[in-house]
């Protein structure tokens, strides 16, 4: 009887060390203004990089499981088009605590239209959203291969989306990714009194930067459904996450 409970113990030590993960991620999609479509591909889509990549992903829409106790379970929090106010003061302070621990941010499209009052909040993101025009093709010029994720895309890339306008930088500093040229598409748009004009010859799609003792990585591609589906994109979403949970990855 002893000899079969200490295999039965070592089997399941056996188990365990094979069933954990790279990593855990916590995906919050509460939405308080504008709801996507694509959040419902958005989230199988993480799911199945979790998959593919062997990271634990766990969704909420609940803003009570930002506490201390919850949050110290995840390596990183994505947020997948998100908007408005989502979170109050004492959920606030229990992400600012979790990147303060050297964990991770990653922010997906709508994310930077998202918690505008919250300052830390808006650093962290480094730039936020303003206005943008129709759904257009265009194209987008690659800066930067050696943050990983990167080396899939060409130097000068077609792509589909759409293309926010941003507020200058709210943190000096962030590591450009991907920029989009303004020259391919229709940038102006006006809605009511508000007026878009577009950013100029630089106008940035994609960012990451090292932030109160946490990473923050930030795309805004991901409006339509069928990016998700997109195996580019979905390399470029996992590069970020990667980066944003654990650190590593960049090239030298």
């Amino acid at each position: 009887m002893k000899k079969s409970i200490g295999t039965l113990i070592f089997t399941l030590l056996i188990l365990n060390l094979y069933s954990q993960k790279q990593f855990n991620a916590l995906l919050f999609t509460k939405t308080a203004a504008w709801h996507h479509e694509s959040i419902k591909d958005g989230v199988e889509a993480v799911i199945e990089l979790g998959q593919r990549h062997h990271f634990n992903v766990e969704w909420q829409e609940n803003s009570t499981w930002f506490t201390d106790e919850k949050l110290k379970n995840y390596d990183v929090i994505i947020f997948l088009n998100t908007t408005g106010d989502i979170l109050n003061e004492s959920q606030q302070a229990a992400m600012e605590k979790f990147i303060q621990s050297g964990k991770g941010f990653v922010g997906i499209h709508s994310a930077s239209d998202t918690e505008y009052d919250w300052e830390w909040y808006v650093k962290m993101v480094g730039r936020m959203f303003i206005i943008h025009p129709q759904v257009q093709t265009a194209y987008m010029k690659i800066l930067n291969k050696k943050f990983p994720g990167m080396d899939v895309w060409q130097d000068y890339q077609f792509w589909t989306d759409e293309w926010y306008e941003f507020t200058p930088e709210k943190n000096p500093g962030l590591n450009y990714l991907i920029t989009v040229d303004e020259k391919t598409f229709e940038s102006k748009v006006q809605w009511g009194e508000k007026i878009g004009k577009g950013m100029g010859d630089f106008h940035p799609i994609a960012w990451y930067q090292n932030y109160d003792g946490g990473r923050s990585f930030y795309t805004g591609m991901g409006h339509l459904p069928a990016v998700f589906k997109d195996e580019k994109f979905r390399t470029h979403l996992y590069g970020g996450i990667y980066w944003a949970a654990t650190g590593k990855g960049v090239k030298p």
